[in-house]
């Protein structure tokens, strides 16, 4: 179980609430003028929530958050004012009065007290940064994929979430989709027998654009949007197509290995932990400001000879999705259901004596129940940061274009010292780890 060393909001609510009542249980209630609605609120189980990123993603997410009576969002953070402005709108709205606060830096929203958790839906360059200090701030987070946008970022997150003992739900939503939960528990429970194989296959990359430069939109921040990344002129890609862009992301590979790889290593349980052998080739755009792989193959090796191959799906023969082959069958899992070489595979029953992997039907409910409960969600850091480690590695190996060893308890390569460089990057000032 995890239990946060923060003394936070909640538990000074259930003291003031004992003393108010002058028993302890009963509840403290705060009145709807207060938290805006109509019904009456035990403030000691309110979970206060404040938003960091609401472009698109960040509203989506937003607005899953708002689905729940017992969390209340105070706050919400964007580098574009026009973000700023429309999420509060939508807060305010549903809430019935004019209280989400705006802020312009995420520093100065972390240092409010009221505070029990955080979303985190920025692009990926700007993962680490803000996970790290809203960790030290002692607040639960639910940070979108992939984890980080380099393996040494991914660490440091990852230590300061376990140092500082908060929640941690990363937005991979498909572990909370009962056909991959199906998937990943016959495959765990040898309905395939021996796996040998897995086949993964991520979105086609993005064909460059010559993009021209532009004048800043009024509203955003460029220079804070950049943030740790080298500064370059403006040219439009701010809100979505910064994923094409390395600096940023890693394309479609990056974006969707916290998916579908996600999936595959979930359904294999221990074996990614071992070392592994990678090779990669990409192909990447000629011209443009786009410089992400357009198509690319991985292969990866683990040391008890299972393979793993992850590529754009026009390349793989199943497309998108994750195939386990084992000697008894195939199961291949996506967006679109599943389905296995045998019929029979799929009616198999998952019995007592069998694993039951952690189950999940709404990944929003399941981090609002995680930071009531203290204990680990459906998709936790730990897990992530394996995921997502693994598939940084795959994109090394694709910029170097040659075969790597990996260490995973030393987490380097083995004698290769170009391929380690590629592990961390430098960051503009004034901005560090």
């Amino acid at each position: 179980m995890l239990i946060s060393k923060r003394t936070n909001r909640r538990g000074f609510l259930k003291g003031l609430g004992a003393m108010a009542a002058g028993t302890v249980g009963f509840p403290y209630f705060v009145s709807s003028s207060t938290l805006g609605r109509a019904d009456r609120v035990a403030a000691s189980d309110r979970i206060v929530v404040a938003c960091i990123g609401v472009g698109s993603m960040g509203t989506g997410n937003m607005r899953n958050c708002l689905r729940f009576p017992e969390t209340q969002i105070v706050a919400v953070c964007d580098v574009d004012k026009n973000h700023n402005r429309r999420a509060k709108g939508i807060v305010d709205e549903h809430y019935g009065n004019n209280s989400c606060a705006m802020y312009h830096d995420f520093r100065e929203l972390l240092q409010r007290r009221d505070i029990d958790a955080v979303s985190l839906s920025l692009p990926d360059h700007w993962h680490a940064i803000p996970a790290i200090e809203s960790a030290r701030a002692g607040l639960d987070i639910y940070g979108e994929k992939p984890l980080s946008r380099t393996v040494i970022e991914g660490r440091k997150m990852l230590d300061a979430v376990q140092r500082n003992c908060v929640i941690w739900q990363s937005g991979t939503q498909q572990r909370s989709g009962a056909d991959f939960h199906r998937a990943c528990e016959l495959v765990r429970n040898g309905r395939l027998g021996k796996i040998s194989r897995v086949e993964v296959g991520l979105p086609n990359g993005r064909v460059g654009d010559v993009l021209p430069v532009q004048s800043v939109p009024d509203g955003l921040d460029w220079d804070f949007w950049l943030g740790p990344a080298p500064y370059v002129p403006y040219r439009g890609i701010a809100h979505w197509d910064w994923r094409w862009i390395m600096d940023y992301s890693g394309g479609q590979y990056t974006d969707w290995m916290g998916h579908h790889m996600d999936i595959a290593l979930w359904g294999l349980g221990a074996k990614f932990n071992r070392p592994i052998q990678v090779e990669g080739r990409a192909e990447y755009p000629e011209k443009g400001i786009y410089n992400a792989p357009i198509r690319y193959m991985v292969d990866f090796k683990f040391s008890d000879g299972l393979e793993m191959k992850v590529g754009n799906q026009t390349d793989m023969p199943k497309g998108r999705g994750a195939v386990w082959y084992g000697t008894e069958g195939w199961i291949h899992v996506d967006r679109h259901g599943i389905s296995a070489s045998k019929d029979s595979i799929l009616d198999e029953r998952i019995g007592p004596g069998d694993i039951r992997l952690y189950k999940s039907r709404d990944h929003w409910k399941d981090f609002i129940d995680a930071v009531k409960t203290r204990r680990q969600p459906v998709a936790p850091i730990e897990e992530l940061y394996k995921t997502n480690t693994i598939g940084l590695v795959g994109e090394i190996a694709m910029l170097t274009r040659r075969r790597l060893l990996w260490d995973p308890v030393k987490e380097t390569f083995i004698d290769d010292e170009q391929a380690n460089r590629h592990l961390s990057r430098p960051m503009r000032a004034p901005w560090y780890l």
